[in-house]
Order: structure tokens, then sequence, then C-alpha cells
């Protein structure tokens, strides 16, 4: 492509974006295709010479637009809705062009230390010490794994070099995590060679929080049989009802027990920059490290994990390994990036940080937080005046557990359980709205998240109507 077809076609894409943007609600939330409709409209091999551009534009529109799940939809409501601003698109834009490769600071200088700056920027904004490093990797289930890592490093002498099978000198480890805890602690122990038998679910109480003294108890259990504690995983905003572990008295057990303490605010993290919500990380301080996902719930495109370690060097200890081609005259000097975890190559992904966080400024951040937060605390206050709707949470931040519970009606667990899935339905047919459902203590929840940039009252009170609405059409579960 030369640089005025270049141009042309550029410049006609920019503004096919900006009218997305501007109009994404224009498409049904939910996609509508079948399996493999994707498939079977494109053909089965590359073709042998070039096509124009503008055919290559009108296939997008014409067979992969029908099979988007449009997150960057104001009525997106499912998961956490995250999305993809502006100024994010245009830096992954401007990174795609430079393409730069941040293994060594020397293979992109900008790279390394915008990272480092942008990092230490949202650090503040959050409230963490100075005391704590950061990284960017891609998510927060790398994040967890390369953190389990460490903790193993830190454990297991000489677990490196001789790694952990057949070593009469270690014995069995145990990680310790919540029963509401994201599934990617489960996959990090598998991963990382612990097994899934190593990890312990520890109860959570009515609020779906980690009892501490039901870890403090698995953890004695362990002691006596043997088996070497090594981490805790606290979460702040779990992954169904948003719930806040009890950091702080983690943080004790931690500091006791002598374990790893890897804080999990991969969604509720950033609500630290509110006043009103800065006890969200209380204890985090304390942690030996913490992740937080700026593409959650600040506004930036997938994909982009802030990690944040006390113990950088023992995450390095764990990973850093330099072959004579990557080795540097000015290493003594600088941080390469490729020491801090599997990765060798890395993105430019904190440019779109970078420029989110002076595009937006903080004062507007919040504002936005705040904002989504009142909106799911005024969808919960709907919810609990209704006599045939239950919460099922409590809201710490902008996410709604609840169910359809019908007064009145002497239907079964099982047979509410299929009124709430026969309901979820039919709100997510309408194509303005997409919600997602959990399980909560056995029972079927429906589950409101709202995030993203352009949702308003009124796609709030979209999502209530429907819902209302919706169950007139289901006479029986």
């Amino acid at each position: 492509m030369n640089p005025d077809d270049f141009r042309k076609h550029g410049y006609a894409l920019v503004d096919w974006i900006a009218d997305y943007l501007e109009h994404s609600d224009k498409y049904p939330v939910l996609s509508r295709v079948r399996p493999r409709d994707i498939v079977n409209a494109l053909p089965p091999e590359a073709p042998e010479d070039p096509e124009p551009f503008e055919q290559i534009m009108r296939d997008f529109e014409r067979v992969l637009v029908p099979g988007l799940t449009h997150w960057n939809h104001p009525g997106f409501m499912a998961y956490f809705a995250i999305t993809g601003s502006a100024p994010g698109v245009l830096a992954d834009f401007l990174s795609a062009a430079l393409n730069q490769q941040a293994m060594l600071w020397r293979t992109s200088p900008a790279a390394t230390e915008l990272e480092e700056v942008t990092l230490g920027w949202l650090r503040k904004l959050i409230g963490l010490p100075g005391t704590f490093e950061g990284v960017v990797y891609d998510t927060a289930s790398i994040a967890t794994m390369h953190a389990l890592v460490a903790a193993r490093e830190a454990a297991v002498a000489d677990v490196r070099a001789k790694g952990l099978a057949g070593r009469s000198d270690v014995p069995a480890v145990a990680v310790y995590c919540s029963d509401q805890t994201h599934s990617s602690i489960d996959k990090a122990v598998i991963a990382i060679g612990l097994g899934h038998q190593s990890l312990r679910k520890i109860p959570t109480d009515r609020d779906f929080r980690m009892r501490v003294d039901a870890l403090e108890a698995q953890i004695a259990r362990d002691r006596a049989d043997g088996v070497l504690p090594i981490a805790v995983v606290p979460t702040v905003g779990t992954t169904s009802t948003t719930s806040i572990d009890p950091v702080p008295a983690v943080a004790d057990v931690c500091a006791r027990e002598r374990l790893w303490m890897h804080v999990d605010a991969a969604y509720g993290g950033v609500a630290a920059m509110l006043p009103s919500h800065a006890h969200v990380l209380a204890g985090a301080d304390r942690a030996d490290s913490i992740v937080v996902n700026p593409h959650k719930w600040l506004f930036t495109p997938f994909d982009l994990s802030a990690f944040y370690c006390r113990r950088m060097a023992v995450v390095r200890a764990a990973f850093s390994l330099t072959p004579e081609y990557l080795r540097t005259p000015e290493a003594a000097d600088v941080k390469n990036l490729m020491d801090t975890g599997v990765q060798l190559g890395r993105r430019f992904r904190s440019l779109k940080l970078w420029m989110i966080l002076r595009s937006f400024g903080a004062r507007a951040l919040r504002a936005r937080l705040a904002e989504h937060i009142r909106l799911a605390q005024e969808l919960a206050s709907w919810i609990d005046a209704h006599p045939d709707f239950e919460r099922l949470a409590p809201v710490p931040f902008s996410v709604v557990c609840f169910r359809w519970k019908p007064a009145g009606m002497s239907w079964s667990d099982a047979e509410v359980d299929a009124a709430n899935e026969r309901l979820l339905d039919l709100v997510n047919a309408s194509g303005d709205i997409f919600l997602s459902h959990t399980r909560l203590r056995g029972r079927l929840a429906i589950r409101v998240a709202i995030g993203h940039l352009r949702t308003t009252d009124e796609h709030v009170r979209r999502a209530w109507d429907l819902l209302l609405s919706s169950r007139e059409l289901i006479s029986t579960p």
C-alpha cells in the first residue's frame, strides 16, 4: 500500500471508527449470527493476488460486523462492561504504526520508560506507595500467574533450577483464595506446576468476603499435615459480586505466616481513585503484589493490565535470562522489561494509558467512575423496592446481582432458576441490552455491570423496563 492509498483508506477508516464510537448503539449489542456463519461466509483459502482495500472493508461490514458482540455499546452490561475510548483507540493506532518491541531498553527506550512513568501516575492515583514497581501485562490472569511464580520462587529453594517434580526435599504446597475468586487462580496453579489440588478455596461470609478465621484454620491444618503454604490471593472486586475481601486482616495472616500476598484488584482497584472509595485498597500497601486492570474500568482498549510488586527483584530472579545476543552495554543502568516475565516481546501498551490519563484528566475519570457507582445504587434501589425482585449481594461498586422471584409464587429453586434464565434470554434478545449471569449460594443471579463510558440513566432504565416487561411473557418457569 503506497502512502497516498494509506492516507485515503486511513482517513476513511478513522471516519468509520468515529461514527462507530458515536453510534455503536445502532447495532444489536449481542451478535445474532449462528455458529459457523462467519466461517461459511469466507473463502477457505487466502487469495493469491491482491484485493482492493475497499473490497476488504465491504466484507468486513458484510460478514464480520454482524458477528461482533459490541463491547463498546452503552447497553453492554454483561461481565465487566469495558470501553475502548477514543484516545485509547488513537493510541493503539499509533502504537501499531510504530511497531515497537520493548524487550530491551535499547529496543525501545520510549516504551520502556513511558511504562514506568505511566504506571507511576496510576499508582499515585490509587494510593499505592512508591515502594511498588510496576510492569504492564496483557491481562490479570497473566499478572496473577507471575505473582504465584514469584511466591513459588520465594518459598521453595532452588525451584528455578530444580523445579518441583521428584524432589524429596520439597513438600506439597498450598495457595489460598476465596470461593469467589476468579478462575485464573485455578489456571495459574495448574500452569506453573503446583497442581490444582494445591489450591484451597476458603469459605466466604454472607457478603461473599473471605473468612479470615477459615483461612487461619486451613493454614494450620496444612502445616500440621506437612504442607507448605506459599501464597494468599485476596480480591478487591470479585468477579461475580465485586465483594471486597478483608485485605488488612489477610495481610496480618500473611505477615505472621510469611506468605506472599497477591491482591487481585483487577476490577475494583481503580475505584480507589475516588475519595469515597479509597478504603477499598486498605491493606494493599502491605501486599507483595497487586494487579489493577485499566482495561476493565478505566476506558482503556483491551488489553492492559497493571501489575505492581514490592519485591520485583524476586520476579526478576524467577524470570531473568539473558542470552548473548540480548546482552547490551547499558544493562547495568537500565531495567529491561523482558526480565519481568515469560514474554520476550512486549508491545507499546503504556502509550494508550498515558494518552487516556492525559486526555481525560484524573478529575473527569473520577467523575465517570462515581457516576457508574451512582447508577448501580439507583438500580439496586429499584430492585429492593419491587416485591417481585430479590437482590442477592451488596453493591460496593457498579455491579448488581439479583433475581426475579415473584411474590406469592410457590416455585421451587429450580423453577426460579429456569424463569430467570428465560428472563435473561428475553432481555438479551432485544438487542438493546446485554446482561450476564452468575450463581450465588446455588442460586442463579442476573448480573448487571455498569461501566461503559456512554452508559447513562437512559440505558439503565431501559434494562430495568425490559426486565419488567419481559417477565410478563413468562407464564411458567
